[in-house]
């Protein structure tokens, strides 16, 4: 064999032998690897739905609540307004209104 040029450069020299395609600790065996194929497919769609449902979820409290809002000044903001103009408009009881 020829030594390498530079010997700050690791470099493999002898043959590795004893392991079996099937004993290699580096590659998964086709079980793990479907087994890690479906947990990440799993997990991926276990977050699409979780945030489906909670997109649907927000919607439905926003039209909840926009709907609530809605309706307490509906009922509320006459008497405001009402209130206010009296305050800083002067109001003769004794004229009749027209």
């Amino acid at each position: 064999m020829q030594k390498p040029s530079d010997p700050g450069i690791p470099v493999l020299t002898e043959v590795v032998y004893g392991l079996e395609d099937d004993e290699s600790p580096a590659y998964p065996s086709p079980a793990e690897a479907l087994i890690a194929e479906l947990q990440t497919r799993l997990a991926a769609e276990t977050f699409t739905l979780a945030e489906e449902l909670m997109r649907n979820a927000f919607a439905e409290m926003e039209a909840h609540l926009f709907e609530q809002i809605s309706r307490r000044l509906r009922e509320r903001l006459p008497d405001l307004i009402d209130a206010i103009l009296r305050e800083h408009l002067p109001v003769d009881d004794d004229e009749p209104p027209g």
